[in-house]
């Protein structure tokens, strides 16, 4: 049993990998890389510290969260000089976590033909892939969101054709791309500012941070009220052409 205390615990090169879980070759090549400070030396014997095992367990995050080992040299830089590195992985996760709640659906590719009827051609499953709703798997389907799925079929059950309902969503994601690029630039010009987030101190990230978490729903609910207003309008002024062509000519 070791009893040197963990906070001075040092490890030979081959203990630090088994752990942090990586491979001794992936730990030397973040060390070229500058990812990882120099051992202390002993004689021939190099030892790794707590903080090159916290670094590693930084470093294989990271990586989890589809980080670049060049990012990730930018991050370690930005901690080393203070910049608040805890913060800015905050204000990326902020940024980046799931801005829906949606459910996939995964059924038998049989089930989804009975379900839509002679409507589910090979045509239209196909461009159902092409626009990110559908993924195939042999026999099996999944659907990004149970609330498209439904939608979408209620509309084929009302004798709206599936080619019709898919090019409309394909229209949707067009201007709802916009939009979100529209957002995005209000973001970044306004909550990050021209700076960007290079040498910000710690208190700015994380109110970063804070603003762009508290922002998330309300991009969802400006299009949302904007739309049910827009369809609101162009309902009832399609409902008065319908309405004044039914009465046809008034008395001659």
């Amino acid at each position: 049993m070791n009893d040197v205390p963990e906070r001075q615990q040092e490890y030979r090169v081959t203990e630090l990998a088994r752990a942090a879980g990586v491979k001794v070759r992936n730990l030397r090549y973040y060390q070229e890389r500058g990812l990882l400070p120099p051992p202390r030396r002993e004689g021939r014997v190099t030892w790794y510290s707590q903080e090159h095992l916290a670094r590693l367990r930084v470093i294989s995050g990271l990586l989890d969260r589809g980080y670049a080992v060049s990012g990730i040299a930018e991050l370690i830089a930005a901690w080393e000089q203070g910049s608040g590195v805890a913060e800015l992985l905050g204000l990326e996760e902020a940024m980046t976590r799931e801005w829906s709640r949606e459910e996939p659906v995964e059924i038998a590719l049989e089930d989804l033909a009975a379900m839509f009827g002679h409507e589910a051609t090979d045509a239209a499953i196909r461009r159902a892939v092409e626009l990110g709703y559908l993924t195939v798997d042999g026999d099996t389907v999944t659907h990004v969101s149970r609330r498209l799925l439904d939608g979408t079929l209620a509309l084929v059950k009302e004798g709206v054709p599936l080619s019709v309902v898919l090019e409309a969503g394909a229209f949707a994601q067009s201007r709802v791309a916009e939009l979100a690029d529209r957002f995005v630039e209000v973001i970044r010009t306004h909550v990050i500012g021209a700076a960007g987030l290079d040498h910000r101190p710690p208190a700015e990230l994380q109110r970063i941070a804070q603003a762009v978490d508290s922002l998330r729903p309300v991009a969802g609910d400006v299009v949302n009220a904007e739309f049910a207003r827009a369809m609101e309008r162009r309902v009832r002024a399609e409902l008065g052409e319908i309405l004044s062509r039914d009465e046809g000519p008034g008395p001659q």
